[in-house]
């Protein structure tokens, strides 16, 4: 096994949450906005998994900061929901990673959904109407692009494990 310098790691990191980030607020047609999938999370979930000693709470913040100030949310609710999700995602990565992709596909699912009623806690806290059912749409969509966002970052990291 080959051990990554640390830099290596940190910058692929970054350039995987910066795309995560830019899929965010990429526009897309009116009837396909609500469908996106949560990209973000998506991306610190599995970094916080495959690399818990280096990814945790501190990058959910700031990552969650950043996508509030990009996205026009209120500032900290991305923050706090990201916080929450990358603590679960690294207390209970051991659990999470010994199963096949389809059965991590499900854990995912329910990190997201916690990271989904943390946003709606936050936009009922500040009076916002209250989303429609379309709302949980994107976990189902994260559910489902979970085996290939994780065989993609996997590849990516192995590959920069080569070089």
């Amino acid at each position: 096994m080959t051990v990554v310098p640390q830099r290596s790691v940190y910058g692929l990191v970054i350039v995987s949450l910066v795309v995560a980030l830019v899929l965010t607020v990429l526009p897309m047609p009116h009837w396909a906005a609500e469908l996106r999938p949560q990209w973000v999370a998506l991306t610190l979930i599995y970094w916080a998994m495959a690399a818990p000693d280096r990814v945790g709470v501190f990058w959910g913040f700031g990552t969650g900061l950043l996508l509030d100030v990009i996205s026009g949310s209120v500032l900290g609710q991305g923050a706090l929901a990201l916080s929450v999700v990358t603590y679960l995602a690294v207390e209970l990565h051991q659990r999470i990673r010994i199963f096949p992709l389809w059965q991590q596909a499900v854990s995912v699912w329910v990190l997201l959904l916690v990271e989904r009623m943390l946003t709606l806690w936050i936009l009922g806290a500040t009076g916002a109407p209250t989303p429609t059912l379309l709302y949980w749409v994107p976990t189902f969509f994260g559910m489902l692009l979970w085996p290939w966002l994780s065989v993609v970052l996997r590849d990516l990291n192995a590959r920069l494990a080569g070089h």
